[in-house]
């Protein structure tokens, strides 16, 4: 198995599984640039995933965004996620990477507001995300280069990609047996 760390979330990847950090920090990449976490890579279609985890224990309970307010903002919408599917659909074309459909999944570490969590505050969310893609100017882009857009829970990423399982591992557990 191949563990990729994203602060609290750890993937378990089959070694056989093609899949790379985009985003990997302290690596050279073009001026400028959002991309997506990891892209994997499957038989039929090329999966850029952007990991959002405003459940995280690093952020204060008081600090946390008000769920609703936070995934309908612009701020996130139109200048975190759809920069990230243009720039990340953008540099795998010019590296010649971008040889079958792109599908962006939004993982969202959404367990510390499972009471709050309304199925249809994630439809309108994913209808927010398509519009902002697809038309960013006056004139809706001529080439769709997002075949998909999956958005998933940690619970329901697990059900969704049972052979890549996520979990989410407490600051103080991910450090256990590191040097001190």
């Amino acid at each position: 198995m191949n563990i990729y760390k994203e602060d609290e979330l750890h993937f378990s990847f089959p070694k056989s599984l093609i899949w790379q950090e985009l985003d990997e920090k302290g690596a050279t990449l073009p001026e400028g640039l959002k991309l997506v976490d990891l892209v994997i890579e499957r038989e039929n279609d090329i999966l850029l995933v952007e990991i959002k985890d405003p459940s995280c224990s690093t952020i204060p309970a008081e600090h946390r965004p008000v769920l609703d307010k936070y995934l309908l903002s612009g701020n996130l919408l139109k200048h975190e996620l759809t920069p990230k599917a243009r720039d990340s659909y953008t540099f795998l074309h010019l590296m010649e990477l971008a040889d079958k459909p792109l599908k962006y999944i939004i993982l969202l570490g959404l367990d510390a507001y499972e009471l709050e969590l309304n199925p249809a505050l994630l439809l309108t969310f994913k209808d927010k995300l398509v519009g902002c893609v697809l038309c960013e100017t006056k004139t809706p882009w001529k080439r769709l280069y997002i075949a998909d857009y999956i958005i998933l829970s940690l619970e329901t990423w697990n059900k969704t990609f049972a052979d890549w399982p996520v979990t989410r591992i407490a600051p103080a557990a991910a450090n256990e047996g590191a040097p001190a």
